[in-house]
């Protein structure tokens, strides 16, 4: 009989075998509708051609960000032994021992501080790290779970 554990110990509730967080699809679908209906909204704009240019320029913005959150899934995740990113320029991966902190931090947005994951890693024969930082945009969920399964699964390394 399968059973899947559930870690309650922690105060941020999820399953123990999430491996894998991006872009949530419901939100890349609607960036696609929302630029079709910005299409739309353009061609009953007949009679202002600025209006029209705009609207346009708009939609075929939807459609980039849909495009490239859609080619970006998933953002991160996690196999036995390695940390995978998914970029524009393709994946990387870092072992355990490339990882030099991660941690969570706290920015400031539209007047308000949101939670940030942030990844310090150094490729073996490199001299200078790597920071990259993922927000609920990137992940899906909040960063505070991310860093939660990271640490469960060993990847968050110990301060020296």
């Amino acid at each position: 009989m399968w059973i899947k554990p559930v870690d309650k110990g922690s105060s941020h509730p999820q399953g123990v075998d999430r491996r894998a967080w991006a872009t949530p699809l419901p939100a890349v679908i609607a960036l696609f509708v929302g630029g079709f209906s910005l299409v739309g909204a353009s061609l009953l704009t007949s009679t202002d051609t600025a209006g029209r240019f705009l609207i346009s320029i708009a939609a075929l913005g939807l459609w980039i960000i849909g495009a490239l959150a859609a080619y970006q899934r998933p953002r991160l995740w996690i196999n036995d032994e390695t940390l995978s990113m998914k970029r524009l320029t393709g994946v990387r991966s870092y072992r355990r021992d490339e990882i030099a902190r991660i941690k969570i931090s706290k920015y400031p947005r539209l007047g308000r501080r949101v939670p940030m994951l942030e990844i310090d890693v150094r490729r073996a024969g490199e001299d200078d790290d790597r920071l990259v930082i993922f927000g609920r945009w990137d992940l899906g969920t909040d960063p505070q779970d991310v860093f939660d399964a990271l640490d469960q699964y060993g990847f968050v390394p110990r301060e020296r």
